[in-house]
């Protein structure tokens, strides 16, 4: 059932996650900065 291509796309998900976690970690930083 097309197992190889299914752990591509889950590999791939994985990595956008990591992206969007470390834009979100940016703009808390910022504003943590910006209440200081």
């Amino acid at each position: 059932m097309g197992c190889p291509m299914g752990s591509v796309i889950k590999k791939r998900r994985k990595r956008m996650a990591k992206k969007k976690h470390r834009k979100l970690l940016k703009k808390t930083r910022i504003q943590r900065r910006n209440k200081k």
